[in-house]
Formats: structure tokens, C-alpha cells, sequence
């Protein structure tokens, strides 16, 4: 059938140079809106980690987590989660308990680190001269480590405590 039938024997023609992507976008956004609203959590959610975006910073790869990697240990209910990240040379592995963090940077030296929670750093820990570290455990919640040692800031993986 061709598309002169389709019409009623009135020929009509698609001129696509009327056409405006922009137009039709912004109606698809519209109807987005109204049909699937995007939750005001995520909105927020997603406006606070863009504000922790931090150019320079280096990520750090979980590279072992005790809840997915580690085996069971017989007779301890609620163990630690031992956690380990890389970011090239630099490993910072954390233990998150009931008791709060602990943790140890390699190589070993001094350093500043923040917990991340939200936009704002909730806490600030000071590394050793041999890179060892505690504080108090992150709220629940998705938290990240920030490492700032001399010139270098690397920051971890966001997890959920």
C-alpha cells in the first residue's frame, strides 16, 4: 500500500527541514517529567556527589571486600568488614566495625583523611608516621574515604557501611 492510498488519494510529503530536534527533545522531557518524575532523593543524591567531584583525585579500586571475598570465620557473629582499595602505589585498607574504623595506608607515612557521608567530609582521621589510622565508623549509609598526603588525594570507592 503505498502512501498516496493512505491518505485518501491526497499526496502529503514529510518535509523534514521543518522539523526542530530541540522541540521535540524538550517535549520528551516534558513528558518525562509528568509520566516518570525523577525522586527528589536521587536529584538530591546526585547533586551531592557531583559537589565531592574532585578533578585531581585519584580513584581507588575496592579490590577486596570481606562481605563478597572473605570466608566465614566459625563462632564470631558480627565480624568486621575488612576492606582494601588500590589507587596505583597506594593501598588503604580499613577495617569497619562496631568499634568504629581502622586502617593502615601503604606505603606507610602521615597522612589526612576525611570520611565522606554527603557533600561535607563528616570526619577527619590523621594517619601515623607508619600509616595507621582509627576513628569513629560511618553513619548508615554510602560513605567514601578521601586521602590527602602531601600533593596526592585519592579518594575510595563509594560503599554502604
Amino acid at each position: 500500500m503505498s502512501d498516496s492510498e493512505l491518505t485518501d488519494g491526497h499526496e502529503e510529503r514529510f518535509d523534514d527541514t521543518e522539523f526542530d530536534d530541540g522541540m521535540l527533545e524538550e517535549e520528551l522531557r516534558q513528558a518525562a517529567a509528568i509520566l516518570d518524575p525523577v525522586p527528589a532523593e536521587l536529584s538530591r543524591i546526585a547533586v551531592e556527589a557531583h559537589a565531592l567531584h574532585d578533578v585531581d583525585a585519584r580513584l581507588a579500586e575496592l579490590t577486596f571486600d570481606s562481605l563478597v571475598d572473605g570466608i566465614p570465620v566459625r563462632g564470631e557473629e558480627d565480624p568486621p568488614r575488612m576492606l582494601t582499595f588500590t589507587a596505583g602505589e597506594v593501598t588503604i585498607d580499613v577495617e569497619v566495625g562496631a568499634d568504629g574504623l581502622i586502617g593502615q595506608l601503604l606505603p606507610p607515612g602521615p597522612a589526612r583523611i576525611e570520611v565522606l557521608s554527603g557533600p561535607q567530609a563528616t570526619g577527619s582521621l590523621h594517619a601515623d608516621d607508619l600509616g595507621r589510622f582509627t576513628g569513629q565508623a560511618p553513619q548508615a549509609g554510602p560513605f567514601a574515604l578521601r586521602l590527602l598526603t602531601g600533593g596526592d588525594v585519592v579518594v575510595t570507592e563509594w560503599l554502604r557501611a
